[in-house]
């Protein structure tokens, strides 16, 4: 079996990869290493089943494959909003090369959405049937449109043209090869409580989210990807869901200001301190993902606590800082 990873070099693809080679796949990591790094995959690097291509998605993509797996885009709004045209043709120009592959090679195809696509919702906690709360012309925007018009891509596809296609919605993820730059909340308060820097809280700390540690994701996706069509198509039709689209998160609900005494607590040594500034634009109050669905059809739930996930992802800084 034949892999493509886009985003193969950023966090969560370099951890894809690396349990598709345990999994005996040939794989192929593409990436213009906007957000990814070397770093991430350089002990992949001479494994015989594993090659890198240094290249942007949105450019057309060539080669056989039996399953492509689509992470790349910048997922951080630092990132993301850095240049955000780029974000938007990532997004939309990245799955329709994505999707002319499929079409013309027969290979399946996952494709990774976010939980963005539900911008400052209005349902709590969310589930696949709710359309969303997003601000078209907003900070996030390129970020949040991007992705959802890169589902209604895949859907399209999908219904016109047959390809094998199935969508997660990831929520909050983390663990060891994130970005230490890459301007999310837990990156943030551990590189800051490495450093004895002040953790920086926006609001008053209340809004909340739900942190899934990387393992639990890949292996949910490894699940999703396993499942024959027939049996996706028999299930979502069953939910009155027009495609296969899954959340993908860990339902335990976490405050930022709980979040950032537990980093604390787990960094006994840092003298950082709490500090406060207002919310950032469309930021969120609540991230929580009804998991029901990907319950039901992939007998998966979530199974590393967030106080486990947060020593790993520690040491992994420390290993990075030095």
């Amino acid at each position: 079996m034949k892999a493509l990873v886009t985003g193969g070099a950023g966090f969560l693809g370099s951890h894809l990869c690396r349990r598709l080679l345990v999994d005996g796949y040939e794989v192929t990591a593409l990436d213009n290493l906007y957000t990814g790094s070397r770093r991430n995959i350089d002990q992949l690097l001479a494994h015989p089943a594993f090659s890198f291509r240094e290249r942007d998605v949105a450019d057309p993509i060539d080669g056989e494959f039996d399953e492509i797996y689509n992470l790349a885009c910048p997922a951080s709004p630092p990132h993301y909003q850095r240049d955000s045209v780029m974000t938007v043709r990532t997004c939309v120009l990245g799955i329709l090369n994505i999707m002319e592959l499929a079409e013309k090679t027969g290979a399946k195809v996952m494709h990774a959405s976010t939980s963005e696509i539900y911008g400052d919702s209005l349902v709590y906690p969310q589930n696949e049937r709710y359309w969303g709360n997003v601000n078209t012309i907003g900070l996030r925007s390129c970020y949040d449109e991007g992705k959802r018009c890169a589902e209604t891509i895949c859907a399209d596809y999908r219904r016109q043209h047959g390809v094998d296609v199935r969508m997660i919605r990831i929520f909050n993820t983390y663990g060891p090869n994130m970005h230490p730059e890459d301007g999310r909340v837990v990156s943030n308060f551990i590189i800051e409580a490495l450093k004895g820097e002040d953790l920086t809280v926006y609001g008053d700390g209340s809004q909340t989210r739900s942190f899934q540690y990387c393992t639990d994701l890949i292996r949910a996706m490894r699940l999703y990807m396993e499942k024959p069509r027939t049996e996706i198509d028999a299930f979502f039709a069953a939910q009155g869901l027009e495609a296969p689209v899954l959340n993908l998160g860990n339902p335990s609900e976490w405050t930022i200001l709980e979040l950032a005494r537990e980093v604390l607590r787990q960094i006994p040594e840092s003298k950082s301190r709490l500090v406060f500034r207002p919310l950032p634009s469309d930021d969120p109050k609540h991230r929580k993902p009804d998991i029901a669905l990907a319950k039901a059809l992939l007998g998966w739930e979530p199974e590393v606590p967030l106080a486990a996930g947060l020593a790993q992802t520690i040491a992994y800084f420390e290993s990075v800082l030095g």
